[in-house]
């Protein structure tokens, strides 16, 4: 028995397989290691009854997560897991790494993440190549969920939306601007509150200022992470997992398209590509 875990940033997506057949799967706050300590890590595993009744079956358990960019995070998240799943040998790779499996198995092709957070690189065929992309939710994440939410508070209290979208920006969540500099700047797991809003915009998907939004983060996505990248690795295909990518594939397509550059596949939930990878 096997378990293969995906998590960005907001959430952890289980699955248990036997036998090359999904047997479970369930969802939890995501596993980052540079937000979530041991204990809290162990509190929300405790909380999965799932988690609980397979723990002593489970004998590999591949973790794709992010935040786990160097060993010693690796290395943090692996030994947290093992009190857990005390029969289980545990292996622990960043998201981006599980994101190139998902998009590209064997082959090589550059692969970006627009889900929660935002990332991009070349895969070989068996490791994504270093970059200096990965600066998080604060100094980086450009065209994420998190970004998006940035965007859309800023402009909620700046009341630059239209006017029809801050009333309901205000119906749906109603919220501060003392609760939401709060949350930001004083709570923990901003990024989680920040990516919440990623709704909204899918909620509001045909609006033309909603369009632009996304489009603009989109673009600069493309300037930050891919152009670099296709610069130094032309005529490879691109290839996008996340939530952000899979919910507005047509205005990343869009996007692609003004940059003259194709887009290969778009993969919304990695996860599920991952458990075949590693079931067979």
């Amino acid at each position: 028995m096997i378990a293969v875990v995906y998590s960005g940033t907001k959430t952890a997506i289980w699955k248990i397989a036997k036998d090359g057949k999904t047997i479970a799967e369930c969802s939890m706050p995501g596993i980052n290691p540079f937000f979530v300590d041991q204990k809290t890590l162990l509190q929300q595993l405790n909380k999965k009854t799932i988690l609980i009744n397979h723990a002593e079956q489970i004998k590999k358990i591949y973790v794709f997560a992010a935040g786990a960019t160097c060993a010693e995070r690796r290395n943090e998240l692996a030994e947290s897991l093992s009190l857990f799943f005390k029969f289980s040998k545990i292996s622990v790779q960043d998201d981006l790494h599980g994101a190139a499996i998902a998009a590209c198995y064997n082959q090589p092709g550059i692969v970006g993440i627009l889900g929660s957070g935002a990332n991009c690189a070349y895969f070989n065929g068996h490791n994504p190549l270093p970059n200096n992309f990965g600066l998080g939710f604060i100094l980086g994440d450009e065209g994420s969920a998190n970004y998006l939410g940035k965007i859309i508070l800023k402009y909620y209290l700046q009341e630059k939306l239209p006017a029809e979208l801050l009333k309901k920006f205000g119906t749906k969540y109603d919220i501060n601007r003392a609760e939401i500099l709060e949350r930001v700047y004083k709570k923990s797991l901003a990024q989680q509150f920040l990516s919440s809003f990623l709704d909204f915009y899918i909620e509001n998907r045909e609006h033309p200022y909603i369009q632009q939004l996304i489009d603009d983060a989109f673009q600069r996505y493309v300037n930050i992470y891919l152009l670099p990248t296709l610069k130094q690795h032309p005529d490879k295909e691109v290839h996008f997992v996340g939530i952000v990518a899979g919910n507005f594939q047509d205005r990343l397509r869009l996007v692609a398209e003004r940059n003259n550059f194709e887009i290969t596949t778009i993969t919304k939930e990695p996860i599920y590509n991952l458990l075949n990878y590693y079931s067979n």
